[in-house]
C-alpha cells in the first residue's frame, strides 16, 4: 500500500472517530426528555385525545366536546404529544416563568403548541370527592423530585375566569421518590398522589406540577374536575334477557351538563333496549344523541336507535344528552328493560 493510500485511510479513520465523539458527546448533553401527564382525572389535552384520537375529524365532537374540538383545531399536536407539556430551567421559580392566564399551556411553552389549552370554558369534567388521588403516568420512567397538587379556591369560575397563581391552593404533594418506588405499568410507570380539598363544591381545576428527576424539567398540568358530582355504583351482571344502565354526569357548566348512560346487556343477548328514570330536581333534556330521548314532566325514557339496539352477551353501548339544571343536580336511579 502506498504511503499515499495509508495517509488517506489514518485520515478517514481519524474522522470517523472524531465524527463518533461527537455525537456521543451531543447525546450525553441532551438527555432523552421526560414524558408523562396526570391520566386521572384526566388532563385537559389527555382527555381529548384518549376521547377523540381515533375520531378526531367527527363533526359531532364540535357539539359533544366543543372545548375539545377548539383545541383540536387549534393545535392537533397538543393531543398527540398530550405527555410533553413542559418547561426547562424554570429553577423552581414556576410563577416567575409562567404568566397568569397561561398556567395550562406552561406559559405558551413548545412555540405555543398547547396556547388553546389556556382558553377559558365548559371543559369536560371528571367527578371526584374532596378527598381524592392524582394519577401521574410517566412513559420515561424518570421518577420525581416533586409533584404538586393544587385546587382552585371555593369561589373560582372556571368557566368565565382565566387561571391564575392567585386562584390556586397547595392540597398535595409527595417529595423525591425515585421511579423504582412508582407503580410498574406497561409502557412505563405511575404515582397516585392523595389529595384533600375540604370545602369545594362544583367545577374546579385542579392544577399538577411535576418536577421530573433526570434534568431541570417542569411539567404543567390542568385538569377539570367536579366536586360533589358521582355515578350510579356499577351494576352486578345483569341476568339472562336483561339489561343494566349506569348514569354519568361528564361535564357540566352554569345551568346545564352533559351527561352519559351506559347500557350492558346480561349473560344473553338482546335485540333491544328502554332506559327509564325521573329526575328529582327539575332537569330537563334538551339533546340527545345514539337514542331516542322522550320526556314527560321529570319522567325521562330512552330507547335504541337502529345501529345500537342489538347487544351480545355482556356487551355495552352508550348514549349521551345535554340538560338543563338549576341548583343541585342529583344522580337518578335508572330502570334497564331489554328486549329479546
Amino acid at each position: 500500500m502506498s504511503n499515499l493510500l495509508r495517509s488517506s485511510r489514518a485520515l478517514w479513520l481519524l474522522a470517523v472517530a472524531a465524527t463518533a465523539t461527537l455525537l456521543l458527546t451531543t447525546a450525553l448533553a441532551n438527555p432523552a426528555s421526560a414524558h408523562g401527564s396526570v391520566i386521572n382525572p384526566a388532563s385537559r389535552n389527555y382527555g381529548c385525545w384518549d376521547r377523540w384520537g381515533g375520531d378526531f375529524q367527527n363533526p359531532r365532537m364540535a357539539t359533544e366536546d366543543p372545548m375539545c374540538w377548539q383545541a383540536w383545531q387549534a393545535n392537533p399536536n397538543a393531543m398527540w404529544n398530550w405527555n410533553g407539556l413542559f418547561r426547562e430551567g424554570v429553577a423552581g421559580n414556576h410563577q416567575g416563568a409562567i404568566p397568569n392566564g397561561q398556567l395550562c399551556s406552561g406559559g405558551r411553552t413548545e412555540g405555543g403548541r398547547y396556547n388553546a389549552l389556556d382558553t377559558v370554558g365548559a371543559w369536560r369534567t371528571t367527578s371526584i370527592s374532596n378527598n381524592f388521588r392524582v394519577k401521574f403516568f410517566d412513559q420515561a420512567s424518570h421518577g420525581a423530585d416533586y409533584i404538586r397538587v393544587y385546587v382552585t379556591r371555593q369561589g373560582y369560575d372556571a368557566l368565565t375566569q382565566p387561571l391564575a397563581w392567585s386562584n390556586l391552593e397547595l392540597v398535595g404533594q409527595i417529595g423525591n421518590t425515585p421511579a423504582s418506588q412508582w407503580q410498574r405499568e406497561s409502557g412505563g410507570v405511575s404515582i397516585e398522589i392523595p389529595a384533600n380539598a375540604p370545602g369545594r363544591t362544583g367545577r374546579h381545576i385542579v392544577y399538577t406540577i411535576w418536577q421530573a428527576s433526570h434534568l431541570d424539567q417542569s411539567y404543567y398540568i390542568c385538569s377539570d374536575v367536579q366536586f360533589g358530582g358521582g355515578t350510579t355504583p356499577p351494576p352486578t351482571n345483569p341476568p339472562a334477557g336483561a339489561c343494566a344502565a349506569t348514569y354519568r354526569v361528564t361535564n357540566s357548566w352554569s345551568g346545564g351538563f352533559q351527561g352519559e348512560v351506559q347500557v350492558t346487556a346480561g349473560s344473553a343477548a338482546i335485540r333491544g333496549w328502554r332506559v327509564t328514570w325521573t329526575y328529582a330536581n327539575g332537569q330537563q333534556i334538551s339533546q340527545a344523541w345514539n337514542a331516542t330521548v322522550s320526556s314527560s314532566g321529570s319522567a325521562v325514557t330512552a330507547t335504541n336507535v337502529s345501529y345500537n339496539g342489538g347487544l351480545g352477551a355482556g356487551a355495552s353501548t352508550t348514549f349521551g344528552f345535554l340538560a338543563s339544571n338549576t341548583g343541585t343536580n342529583s344522580t337518578p336511579t335508572l330502570t334497564c328493560t331489554a328486549t329479546t
